[in-house]
């Protein structure tokens, strides 16, 4: 894979594989491309050059449509109360339970008690603090279920306790069948984990990365 943003090589010859039950945490220096990565695979930012393929996926649905994407914004209209933005999401984001995944949905009063902030429900989102408005983003996750969670620096603005419940939700997920694909430079507490270094390449490096596609495009075009 390779992505651009506006005039500049984000990162190129990328390829993986990641098995369900399985989290991919996602590791480099700010810049490399990690955050650009996430957001490639929830299909808000076009491939220049590759492509994305889910096994098991339901007909038709893109591997973004089995994703949620749980980012640096926490995606909270402020205007609506608590209940009211899960109530949307969930009318909004499609569930997807493909092969042999085993995602838990819940209703939103439900998921807003488990992670400790139901009193708020009645409340404008404007009103939650930081770490009350992360945990509204992550209930998101549950009110559609959907197999892969992305997650940018997932426990941003959540006390200690708070960091404990995700790791348990997140290993829930993993242990359903899910699947993670976390940028992080926090260690976190869940398992089985594989990791993908993104490093920063020279300009000749992407050079030649982009002459090789080239070539490999050229031969098959031949044969």
């Amino acid at each position: 894979m390779a992505v651009d943003r506006g005039d500049r090589r984000v990162f190129a010859g990328l390829s993986f594989s990641l098995e369900s039950g399985t989290a991919l945490v996602v590791t480099g220096p700010n810049g490399v491309g990690k955050s650009s990565l996430l957001r490639t695979l929830a299909g808000l930012v076009p491939l220049s050059e590759g492509s994305l393929t889910l096994e098991g996926a339901q007909d038709e649905t893109s591997v973004g449509e089995n994703c949620h994407y749980f980012g640096h914004q926490s995606a909270v209209k402020p205007a609506l109360s608590v209940e009211e933005n899960l109530i949307f999401w969930r009318d909004f984001t499609q569930a997807a339970v493909p092969g042999d995944f085993r995602g838990s949905s819940f209703k939103p009063l439900e998921i807003l008690d488990v992670l400790g902030i139901g009193h708020t429900a009645s409340l404008p989102a404007a009103y939650l603090s930081a770490g009350q408005t992360r945990r509204l983003a992550l209930a998101r996750l549950f009110v559609s279920p959907r197999p892969i969670w992305l997650m940018d620096e997932p426990t941003s603005a959540l006390d200690a306790a708070s960091e404990q419940q995700l790791f348990g939700l997140m290993n829930e997920h993993l242990s359903g069948g899910g699947m993670i694909v976390t940028a992080t430079h926090t260690r976190l507490q869940i398992s089985p984990v594989r990791t993908l270094e993104l490093q920063q390449l020279s300009s000749d490096e992407i050079a030649r990365l982009d002459d090789e596609l080239v070539d490999e495009m050229a031969v098959e075009g031949a044969s």
